[in-house]
């Protein structure tokens, strides 16, 4: 059992021990598998999902004739498999009756037996040959016709426009999502479940044949009782459903608090919320602890209903003696109709789930199947428009409005023209969203506009064959989207089928063949996944050689050269340039100076161009001219940046000097200072993650202190719960005491129906039907007594560990957070899934294994009590019966995972073909991708193959040796009966209490993997609670701040965020504000405005220098005492679930209702900040990369005229002539 729900094994549940009527687990084991997420995609039109589902049988639609054989052999398996237990229980019955009437004869029982031995070894045979045709054969056709779904709805994916990966609905995640998950879900309902429910099935239809067959009057008189079987189950998995709704609602409170405060993590440290945020989430997660409580109290109810199998076999009993007294039936026979009927309507029960699965895998094809109807607007596979027979390269967009279809209320463009001609570079300039990659989207055709129209050689593109028309276009991006594949393979997207000298010819063009060649696999090297094992340069150089290997009349280059180093970026203007000659070619530029001999630039801004000219005219325009602005703000940043370079020389040659011991590091820190701080940086961070290091400059070491998953240790976290323990553990021993003593009580009621005494049989039958009743109520009382104490004990350790992790989370430095594991949302689901792991561990885990300790301690003292040498015998085939069953769950259990697994590499390549659907879309590559796709499905569909034969053979060697076993304990069983040596009493006694027991053990060896992630759990759960912090704001032994003066100091500070080591943000930077004095920063987005305030709240520390205020280094200051005399207002203010006042409050809780309604009144007067608003600063400073371009006060700085970097930032801003 596993978070509140009942497990149950979906297949083949009714022959997993049920020979002697179950036991509580397969008694309410009707809930269904976990619930598959589900995505609906936004289709238009008639597209839109209306609810539709599809049938059942249309799934099948892409079947051929291998797979109607397979099909219908599967169906025959299930069916035969489905009869073999109704078979073993009509020769089980017949053998008690033969070995019942020869107890007084016992020479001659070893004969008979032997002969009935032998039939439940060919059953066996049937039983392993059936069940692997069912598994076989469903697991085979499933991946076969699922593997060609994947390939025609990946067909449609790609065919889309791009808007339709920009809606909400439809989002690039989602369809990566849906490509595996809805074909997993497909699959799932397609392949070895269909026969499991054929399986399920036929056993119940040929179990009730087999009941009405034997003894009619009792399986007419028992059958009404089924029912009450599966109700307890029901309502349980109703109510388990209802309460673990409200406990996810109910969490959803808390895991807000957590999500709030951890997402805005700097808001809830500047403002010394930590104690705030934790009690509050404390608070919230009450509700999930009742509720929780309530569900263990719902759980035991539902295990305790497995008294209601007892009771009927009270009935059974009963009713079943009556019979035999009056000479209508043998014991054998009513045994055989009790096991039926209650075997089969479990197996009823464990077919049921299935309709889940097929209902998802309906709905999911239904998606599947209406995305691959669907035809898009913008559609690639049109062929009925025109192409033409040459192309010139004169471009236009003629009056063009244009909005992207995820912001319709955003206009981009608004009659927007411009002229491209044919042969000429034309270059287009602005600040970020003005509208410059908008141009090449549309020339691309990736987007329609709402207005107007974009005109190739003086046709409307729309009328224009779409692949054609992109064959006619190469497209570089800023970030190269490079697949996981060859060199060689990814320069063909631009080509497919091009001879190797074309390949050469476009890496040579590319400025890419020498290195190419260098390489020790030439064109055959691996990028890796997006081209992780290539540098920038080299992904970009490979990425024209792929435009350019289509030698295109036109050429389109996005932002190609703004990710790249300087030296980079020279190797890869000079392909560039190479790539634009003879033909037209746009570029959109991120730095001016690549753009010198470009034949015209245009200047866009606000979506209008608002200057077009050469660049020596553009220039010549002077401080009048937008152009020029940038090109001075430009400058300005780069003269700047070198005056820093040189001081970070003689800086960081000094720090390298004085801590190195080596001839060489020296001299390379005085030839290259911009290389020594690069390996400083680099050892202070290798620190971080407890590299030892001689160059660690300050700073604390990260203290995690890796901690082995210790079960004890968790336990000692419920050492409250003591006394809900001990109740707990006495219902967990209590009911394993119950399932030997019911198993006893059988085979003894069995043995009592051959007894010739008329008056001791009826005698004997009532005490064993008062017997089994007393064991349904106490199996309810010690079920219900140990689900609702360990379910107390594991709702409050789950708080417990709750509370203690956010707790010791929100002492963590900024730092950790901006790792990409650390994301909220990653650590929020630890918070949430880790601790359930946990508490599902200490609760369920321990219940269970504490029963089956006391079953398997009682069954093995009454086996052995009542005959040794037989007791011997079934043990030592124990633990082949239990692997058997141990392989059966696994295999059985597994399949999805497996199946996902061995998907992964083709999902790779729709997840890679997806989220790069404008690459595959700009070269047309659909039909390349489809076929590296189906490439990669090979070697699964094989692994697929091999998989059902391990798993069609596995789970028959399961039944095999299952049901062989019983020929060999009841052969023993004869033969020591035929000497004289055990009574026929004793042989049944000891093998249902021993054959019963081999169930319960299987079921907690299944646990094994669930133990395993337990054990995970664990150590995720101490890793977080171990880890001390690299910043400690609440450090004790530090200065605690009483007041706060206000100078801040910043004294030689270097710095990069600890999650991007290698993006250095300051060199050598120094600032000083005077206290009471209004210092402005600006400049553009990242020039590192921000992380000065990150340093002064000590949200970060600096690798080296120093942040004072009022003279103190805060390194030595008591932080939260410091951050008290902070205030924080962030360019996207946080503001935390509650009222108001709450907030306004949130820094000061014990804030008067006067403070709080003066701080409204003056925030009442706040600005938004822009450069218009800070014309009244004290100082301005103008930032830009880490470095201080100019500093002065506002007049000061608009009198430098033209040369000022803050003159031309007010300039674009407002927009001066």
């Amino acid at each position: 059992m596993e978070g509140g729900k009942v497990r149950h094994n979906p297949l083949y549940a009714p022959q997993e021990g049920l020979e002697f009527g179950g036991n509580a687990t397969n008694n309410v084991a009707v809930s269904a598998d976990p619930p598959a997420s589900k995505v609906v995609n936004d289709m238009e039109g008639e597209e839109k999902s209306s609810g539709y589902v599809l049938a059942f049988w249309r799934l099948f639609q892409c079947a051929d004739g291998i797979d109607i054989l397979l099909m219908i052999f599967g169906t025959l398996g299930a069916m035969v498999n489905g009869l073999t237990l109704p078979a073993m229980l009509i020769i089980q019955g017949r053998l008690i009756n033969t070995f019942g009437n020869l107890q007084d004869s016992p020479e001659l029982i070893y004969d008979s037996i032997k002969k009935f031995s032998l039939y439940f070894v060919y059953t066996a045979v049937v039983g392993w040959v059936s069940a692997y045709l069912e598994v076989s054969c469903w697991m085979c056709t499933g991946e076969r016709q699922s593997g060609r779904i994947r390939a025609k709805y990946l067909r449609a994916i790609l065919r889309q426009e791009v808007a339709y990966f920009e809606r909400t609905q439809s989002s690039t995640a989602e369809v990566v999502n849906n490509v595996s998950a809805d074909t997993l879900l497909v699959q799932g309902a397609m392949s070895e479940k269909v026969g499991n429910f054929i399986q399920n099935i036929t056993h119940f239809a040929g179990s009730y044949v087999v009941a009405y067959v034997q003894v009619w009057r009792v399986a007419l008189a028992a059958t009404p009782f089924v029912p009450l079987l599966l109700i307890p189950g029901a309502f349980y998995n109703r109510a388990v459903t209802s309460l673990a709704g409200r406990m996810q609602a109910a969490y959803n409170k808390a895991g807000a608090v957590a999500e709030e405060s951890i997402s805005s993590v700097r808001t809830v440290y500047s403002f010394v919320g930590e104690t705030k945020v934790v009690s509050s989430y404390s608070n919230s997660l009450d509700e999930t602890v009742k509720l929780g409580i309530k569900q263990g109290l719902a759980k035991g109810f539902a295990m305790g209903s497995v008294g209601i199998n007892f009771a009927i076999w009270a009935f059974v009993g009963w009713y079943g003696s009556e019979q035999v007294l009056a000479g209508r039936a043998d014991g054998g026979n009513i045994l055989t109709t009790g096991i039926a009927i209650i075997s089969g309507g479990l197996a009823l029960g464990n077919a049921m789930p299935n309709f889940k699965s097929f209902a998802e895998g309906c709905s999911a094809a239904s998606r599947i199947f209406a995305l691959i109807r669907r035809v898009p607007p913008i559609d690639a596979d049109d062929t009925t428009r025109e192409t033409l027979d040459k192309v010139t390269g004169d471009l236009e967009l003629r009056n063009v409005d244009f909005s992207y279809p995820s912001r319709r209320d955003v206009p981009i463009f608004q009659n927007f023209s411009l002229q491209i001609p044919a042969g000429k570079t034309v270059a287009l300039v602005g600040q970020s969203g003005s509208g410059k990659s908008t141009v090449l989207a549309l020339l691309e055709r990736f987007y329609d506009p709402l207005a107007g129209e974009v005109l190739i050689d003086d046709v409307n593109i729309k009328g224009l064959q779409l692949k054609w028309l992109r064959r006619q276009i190469g497209l570089v991006s800023q970030e190269p989207a490079l697949f996981a594949t060859s060199i060689k393979e990814n320069i063909l997207y631009g080509k497919d089928g091009a001879s190797e000298e074309e390949i050469v010819e476009a890496a040579k063009s590319a400025n890419a063949f020498n290195f190419i060649t260098q390489l020790p696999r030439g064109f055959d090297t691996q990028v890796g996944e997006r081209g992780v094992q290539m540098s920038g340069g080299q992904k970009q150089r490979i990425a024209i050689a792929r435009a350019l290997l289509k030698n295109p009349p036109v050429m389109l280059l996005d932002e190609a050269t703004s990710a790249l180093d300087a030296e980079s970026e020279k190797v890869v203007q000079a392909a560039l340039e190479r790539a634009a000659e003879g033909r037209t070619t746009v570029v959109v530029a991120h730095r001016l100076s690549t753009i010198r001999n470009a034949d015209l630039i245009a200047v866009i801004q606000y979506g209008k161009v608002i200057e077009m000219g050469t660049h020596n005219e553009l220039l010549a325009k002077g401080e009048q001219g937008a152009f020029a602005a940038l090109v001075q703000l430009q400058q300005a940043h780069q003269e700047a940046e070198a005056e820093a370079d040189d001081e970070t020389v003689i800086a960081d040659s000094k720090v390298v000097l004085a801590r190195s011991h080596s001839s060489s590091l020296q001299k390379r820190s005085i030839s290259s200072g911009r290389k020594s701080f690069d390996e400083v940086r680099l050892s202070h961070s290798k620190s971080r993650d407890g590299i030892s290091s001689n160059l660690v400059l300050g700073g604390d070491k990260s203290k995690v202190k890796p901690q082995m998953p210790s079960f004890r240790r968790l336990l000692a976290l419920n050492r409250p719960e003591w006394r809900q323990a001990l109740l707990g553990l006495t219902g967990a021993i209590a009911f394993g005491f119950v399932q030997p003593f019911y198993a006893y009580c059988l085979g003894g009621m069995m043995a009592v129906f051959y007894t010739p005494d008329r008056n001791k049989l009826r005698h004997d039958v009532k005490v064993y039907a008062g017997v089994f009743c007393g064991l349904a109520v106490a199996a309810f009382v010690v079920n219900t007594l140990q689900h609702y104490n360990f379910a107390t004990m594991g709702e409050y350790l789950t708080k417990r560990v709750r509370v203690r992790m956010l707790t010791n989370i929100l002492r963590f430095e900024v730092g950790w957070y901006d790792r990409d594991e650390n994301a909220s949302g990653a650590v929020c689901s630890r918070l949430a899934s880790d601790s359930n792991m946990v508490r599902a561990l200490v609760g369920d885990r321990i219940s269970l294994i504490v029963q089956t300790a006391s079953a398997i301690l009682v069954s093995f003292g009454i086996g052995l009590s009542l005959s040794w040498k037989l007791a011997l015998v079934v043990m030592s085939i124990q633990p082949t019966i239990i692997l058997s069953l141990y392989v059966k769950k696994i295999l059985l259990t597994g399949f999805a995972k497996q199946t996902a697994k061995a998907q992964h590499e083709g999902a790779q390549v729709a997840s890679e073909a997806v989220s790069q659907h404008r690459t595959v879309t700009a070269f047309s590559s659909q039909d390349k991708v489809l076929a590296l796709f189906e490439s990669k499905l090979v070697g699964p569909k094989k692994e697929a193959f091999k998989r059902a034969q391990v798993a069609g053979l596995g789970l028959g060697a399961a039944n095999f040796f299952l049901y062989a076993s019983w020929g060999l304990d009841y052969w023993y069983g004869g033969k020591l009966a035929g000497a004289g040596e055990v009574s026929f009493s004793e042989v049944l006694k000891t093998f249902f209490v021993l054959v019963s027991t081999g169930r319960v053990l299987a079921e907690a060896g299944a646990l094994a993997p669930d133990l395993a992630k337990g054990s995970q759990a664990i150590a995720s759960v101490f890793n977080i609670l171990d880890r001390d912090t690299e910043i400690n704001a609440d450090n004790k032994t530090a200065e605690k701040v009483d007041k706060v003066e206000g100078h801040i100091e910043m004294k030689n500070i270097h710095f990069s965020y600890p999650a991007r080591p290698d993006v250095i943000i300051f060199k050598n930077f120094n600032l000083s504000v005077r206290a009471g004095q209004t210092v402005a920063m600006v400049g553009q987005s990242g020039s590192g405005k921000s992380t000065i305030i990150g340093l002064i709240e000590r949200f970060y520390d600096p690798i080296k220098g120093k942040v004072l205020i009022d003279g103190r280094d805060i390194k030595t200051l008591h932080l939260k005492s410091l951050r008290r005399h902070i205030g924080l207002v962030s360019q996207e203010p946080t503001l935390f679930a509650g009222t108001l006042r709450e907030n306004i409050a949130y820094a000061r809780p014990d804030a008067t209702e006067a403070e709080i309604i003066e701080a409204a009144v003056a925030a009442n007067a706040h600005n938004f900040i822009s450069l218009s608003t800070i014309a009244s600063a004290d100082t301005i400073a103008v930032m830009q990369d880490g470095i201080i371009l100019e500093q002065g006060s506002h007049e000061q700085l608009m009198s430098k005229g033209e040369g000022s970097a803050y003159f031309s930032l007010v300039k674009l801003q407002v927009g001066l002539k």
